[in-house]
């Protein structure tokens, strides 16, 4: 069993859990709402202000990594549609610019040309002083974006450039070494 999809998850103030047969669930908040189809070797039941995840039927040795993600994916749901989720990145260079135009986010990074990265639905993107942040209800999906934007131009090991999570830390190299002077 797994240790992790043994732990209740707390329905917290404001959001409404409910089953949609036995293959899906359904979470409604304030941010939004999301919804998960089950898998057949899990089951999930809604206890007062609780939701237990359990095994449906025989449990084998290969349906423990599932019973585990079920109980964390619900458990995100929850807390997107009550507080939601952000990524912050950070650029660094001369002369790299990102800007917000209606829900695209464009960055002009060193390329000959800006490079536009739609939000897809229920994605915004915010920026500020050289920092831009994704945020959403699907933590999946605000860091499927974010990794998106930090591929454009992801940073260099020898001058920092480009684009990285904030707090990430770059492993710099020391580039070319001058000669020793003297020796021929």
């Amino acid at each position: 069993m797994s240790r992790i999809g043994r732990i209740p998850i707390q329905i917290t103030q404001g959001v409404s859990v409910s089953l949609e047969g036995s293959s899906s669930v359904k979470v409604v908040g304030p941010k939004g709402e999301l919804s998960f189809v089950l898998s057949g070797v899990v089951q999930v039941q809604i206890k007062d202000t609780k939701v237990e995840v359990s095994p449906a039927g025989e449990f084998k040795e290969a349906d423990k990594p599932m019973y585990g993600l079920t109980r964390a994916i619900i458990a995100n749901m929850i807390e997107g549609v009550s507080k939601g989720f952000e990524k912050k990145l950070e650029l660094s260079g001369v002369g790299y610019r990102a800007q917000v135009s209606g829900n695209d986010l464009i960055l002009s990074v060193g390329f000959s040309h800006p490079v536009t990265i739609p939000a897809p639905q229920g994605i915004q993107f915010a920026v500020s002083e050289n920092v831009i942040t994704v945020s959403g209800v699907n933590k999946v999906l605000v860091g499927d974006i974010a990794s998106k934007i930090r591929s454009v131009r992801p940073p260099e090991p020898y001058k920092g450039k480009g684009i990285k999570y904030v707090g990430e830390y770059i492993r710099r190299k020391a580039g070319k070494v001058a000669k020793a002077v003297g020796t021929k």
